[in-house]
């Protein structure tokens, strides 16, 4: 049964939250998620919202709803993919990211939607806030990227983004994220955010990629300098 948090969300925070769920074996291989009326009872959202919510995840491949029957999770950390990032160290991480996601933004350039680009000034919002709370800031991090590879229109980066953010919202990466996330370097990843979705909507595809390569760098950084205390 999923953590049910009796707070208004949006279906990016709700997608957060049973993503974390699956992420941590709350809900399991197999395992139905409580109907839509439930969820939307719990979260007090419309039914609406929720099925926002389970389509981002289905897009990811984390669940899958069979019309009559309901909603199931399908995402299996015993499949050879999920061993793969499962076992990824956290530089292996950061180094792959640098591979996918300068391109993920000259994508959103060139294929990203409006209602996209309104939900990533949503989150900066929110991650703009959350200076003083690094796990909320945390959670609007992953939903940012998760939510730039959306606006690329490419399934399969989504998926990847999606596994990515399943290993970070592993207890081991929690503590790691806890030595990092100062509240001087989330007001620089604040900046760095910004920077990038502005370069997106003024159609600058190659500076926004470099943006992203520099916010990589600013993370590496970070991390390197906190494995190392």
């Amino acid at each position: 049964m999923p953590t049910l948090q009796r707070k208004r969300m949006g279906s990016a925070d709700i997608a957060a939250a049973l993503r974390r769920d699956i992420a941590k074996g709350v809900l399991q291989l197999h395992d139905p998620l409580p109907a839509e009326r439930r969820l939307a009872e719990a979260y007090g959202v419309s039914r609406g919202t929720i099925r926002e919510a389970l389509g981002r995840l289905e897009r990811e491949n984390l669940v899958e709803t069979r019309r009559g029957s309901g909603t199931y999770v399908v995402h299996s950390e015993s499949a050879p993919a999920g061993n793969l990032f499962e076992s990824a160290r956290p530089l292996e991480l950061i180094d792959a990211r640098f591979a996918l996601e300068p391109h993920i933004c000259r994508l959103a350039v060139l294929h990203g939607r409006r209602r996209d680009f309104e939900r990533l000034e949503e989150l900066l919002e929110v991650m703009e806030r959350s200076v003083e709370a690094p796990d909320t800031f945390a959670e609007a991090d992953a939903d940012f990227h998760a939510r730039l590879a959306e606006a690329t229109g490419n399934s399969l980066l989504t998926w990847i983004i999606a596994q990515v953010n399943l290993v970070r919202s592993r207890e081991e990466w929690t503590r790691m994220r806890h030595l990092t996330l100062e509240r001087g370097i989330i007001e620089r990843y604040n900046a760095q955010h910004r920077q990038i979705v502005n370069a997106i909507l003024a159609r600058e595809g190659e500076h926004a990629a470099t943006l992203m390569k520099r916010h990589l760098e600013t993370a590496r950084l970070s991390l390197t300098r906190a494995m190392a205390t």
